[in-house]
């Protein structure tokens, strides 16, 4: 048992010198860490000629009577002296706004209100411009001159009602607060939807806020039978994807229990979908048809 034991436990002079030398280079490879620390040294990081370079700029900057805070209050800057002269509000450039003495966010808020559609058909409609005060209005009101032309070319006889599903882009830009660009956007919301059943629904419409919707509410009706209906059972994906009421997947679901199940027969079949709530059904019911 003894002569056993030792013949297992025993090594050669080859093994034991691998040992030594694996012993060697685990203890260099733990050293090493601790070697390199004491060779490195640290550069030091001399920080005077950046605070020197800081108080530089800070100079700089008060000598221009520049501050972060100047930075916030300058769109809000108007001119001393305003130089007044007759305008017409519509299309009138930011520099000739902040001369008439309004300041750079008033007169970006103009053009926004332009970019959008907006118009001035009337001095009064320059005191619906949210950034403009009473003062303001009052300084510039006597200066405002807007050709009747502009005015009578743009606006719907008294008491006129606009048919939103059958209006092209030119009449609805009759509609008084609508320009191009909302007559635009109307017209591709429409045509995605197939129609509206509902004047409500101008409020979906991307820009129209419950403010401009007031503003021309009283001016429009709908016909509900000119909507183009979608047939669930011949529709394509690709073309009920652009159906504003419906997600991805929403439509997805559609189409693959259609090719399930067969032909939709009623509105009861879309319940089977757990994708579609009740609140979407109301939404879409009015625009399906099953032939």
């Amino acid at each position: 048992m003894k002569t056993r034991i030792k013949n297992y436990l025993s090594i050669t002079k080859k093994e034991w010198n691998g040992m030594v030398v694996l012993v060697v280079l685990i203890a260099l490879v733990l050293a090493a860490p601790y070697g390199y620390q004491l060779i490195r040294k640290d550069n030091t990081i001399n920080f005077k000629d950046f605070d020197k370079a800081v108080a530089q700029l800070n100079k700089a900057g008060n000598k221009a009577g520049y501050t972060a805070d100047n930075e916030n209050a300058e769109p809000d800057k108007k001119i001393s002296q305003p130089v007044m002269f007759p305008f017409n509000p519509n299309n009138l450039t930011i520099m000739q706004w902040e001369q008439l003495g309004l300041s750079a966010r008033q007169a970006g808020v103009i053009k926004h209100y332009e970019d959008k559609g907006g118009r001035f058909y009337t001095k009064e409609d320059l005191k619906k411009i949210y950034a403009i005060t009473t003062a303001d209005y009052q300084r510039l009101e006597p200066y405002i001159k807007i050709p009747e032309a502009v005015y009578i070319s743009k606006k719907a006889k008294p008491g006129e009602i606009i048919e939103l599903n059958t209006a092209d882009s030119a009449k609805l830009t009759e509609l008084k607060g609508i320009g191009p660009g909302f007559a635009v956007q109307i017209i591709r919301y429409r045509g995605r939807l197939g129609g509206f059943y509902h004047k409500e629904q101008l409020k979906e419409v991307y820009g129209i806020d419950s403010l401009k919707y007031d503003e021309i509410r009283n001016q429009v009706s709908v016909n509900a039978q000119r909507i183009k209906k979608v047939d669930l059972n011949t529709i394509s994906f690709n073309q009920l994807r652009i159906f504003p009421y419906l997600s991805y997947k929403q439509v997805n679901a559609i189409i693959e229990y259609r090719k399930q199940h067969g032909n939709y027969t009623s509105m009861n079949d879309l319940k089977n979908i757990v994708l579609l709530d009740e609140g979407i059904l109301r939404k879409i019911e009015p625009y399906l048809s099953f032939k």
